[in-house]
């Protein structure tokens, strides 16, 4: 799960393994094993969830076990094709990994489930989405997190902003304010693609789209090109670099040296900023990226986990029992407030009031997307010609001649044979 990697400064489990709460019954407890991603959850809500989970269900030995996110591709495909000695009943994975176990096969359907027992009408998009082909749920949405404004409190108040912007014309209007001298009124990076996803969906394009079982690069679509115009506009607000992303150099550390008003980053950001400038502790705040109009903030990339069951479990209702505790209002509580995460349903926003930055977050989750759901879309992301095109745009080439060079590099990745 890429997007997670800057989310949050998390607290990293590295094995923890539950025992039966009820004395003297190791030898007749069910084992289930439920494989958790590295930094997705704390030692403590993990401790916490297993014991109050073995109390509920008497005879069953939860088993946590923490995974790597490297390689962890062939791990999951081991189990679902059975070829692997070890063994899970229930997995998290990157939402936008789904589709690749899907197409992998092995994944047990809970449709059913999800409709009666899961509320589903409520799930995020973004997360549910990339669970489901042709109708069928498989990925269980269990959290999500995604991209806000970060802002310096100091800067929009010298430069008399009140009022948060809430559309783009308002957003543009207060960056153009920021930015000056020494000031930059934005540092967007030229390559945040993710970024850029966001403002092509607000517009009503697509990176790729589907026809008759093919996908096709969509970045040359006119909608698509309106959202990079608007990125370019934006971009131009700062000192954003043209040819590098988000990470090169990492953009907490340059907002962290006190002259950037803004930047476009997950909350979890703001630790590493105010390490690196203990300074501004107090004076960050934060909003939902700005959409078209005032009434719906703008779309984002959604990151986050579901939760998927192999078809080859030993027992598919105890696995099933394990992901209704998880996605309980009670767990999705306590992992949200402890994590900062967007809990998984637009219903639940209100549990993370008080927390500033994940309540920025749960306004653009309700209209968060995901990648395409391609199984090979993780391959353009390795080769990734969405950011050469974009280095082309700001550079001066002609928009229409990139996004198009652009999308055929997309589309012969999708429609290729493996």
């Amino acid at each position: 799960m890429r997007f997670l990697a800057v989310c949050t400064a998390l607290v990293a489990a590295t094995s923890l393994t539950a025992c039966s709460m009820l004395p003297g019954s190791d030898e007749e407890a069910e084992k289930v094993t439920l494989w958790l991603m590295k930094g997705s959850a704390s030692d403590d809500f993990i401790q916490k969830f297993t014991e109050s989970y073995e109390r509920e269900h008497p005879g069953i030995d939860l088993e946590i076990e923490i995974q790597e996110w490297t390689g962890i591709g062939d791990k999951v495909n081991g189990v679902l094709k059975g070829t692997a000695t070890d063994r899970a009943d229930v997995i998290e994975v990157g939402n936008t990994q789904v589709a690749r176990y899907i197409e992998t096969g092995g994944l047990s359907e809970v449709t059913l489930e999800a409709v009666r027992e899961w509320g589903s009408k409520d799930w995020l998009k973004g997360l549910a989405d990339p669970g489901s082909v042709n109708g069928a749920q498989y990925g269980v949405p269990w959290y999500a997190a995604n991209r806000v404004v970060i802002y310096n409190k100091d800067l929009f108040g010298a430069a008399g902003i009140k009022d948060l912007p809430k559309n783009r014309q308002e957003w543009l209007t207060a960056t153009k304010k920021l930015d000056k001298g020494d000031q930059q009124g934005i540092y967007l990076a030229g390559q945040n693609w993710y970024v850029l996803a966001g403002f092509i969906w607000d517009e009503g394009g697509e990176l790729a789209v589907e026809g008759g079982g093919v996908w096709t690069g969509a970045l040359d679509s006119e909608q698509a090109l309106a959202g990079m115009d608007f990125y370019k506009q934006l971009h131009a607000l700062g000192e954003g670099p043209d040819n590098a992303d988000e990470e090169t150099p990492p953009q907490s550390e340059v907002f962290a040296r006190g002259q950037v008003a803004q930047i476009i980053a997950p909350p979890g950001q703001v630790a590493q900023i105010e390490a690196a400038n203990p300074a501004l502790k107090g004076k960050l705040g934060f909003f939902p990226v700005p959409g078209k109009t005032s009434d719906k903030p703008g779309a984002v990339f959604t990151g986050g986990s579901d939760l998927i069951i192999p078809e080859n479990t030993g027992n598919r209702s105890a696995a099933v029992d394990v992901i209704t505790a998880l996605v309980s209002e009670k767990w999705q509580t306590e992992l949200a407030r402890t994590m900062s995460y967007v809990p998984n349903k637009t219903s639940l926003a209100h549990i993370v009031q008080g927390n500033e930055g994940a309540t920025a977050m749960t306004f653009g989750a309700a209209h968060g997307r995901a990648t395409p759901k391609s199984p090979r879309w993780a391959e353009v992301e390795a080769k990734n010609p969405i950011k050469p095109y974009m280095t082309a745009v700001l550079t001066g080439q002609d928009p229409e001649q990139a996004a198009k060079t652009a999308s055929q590099a997309i589309s012969k990745v999708l429609s290729s044979d493996r």
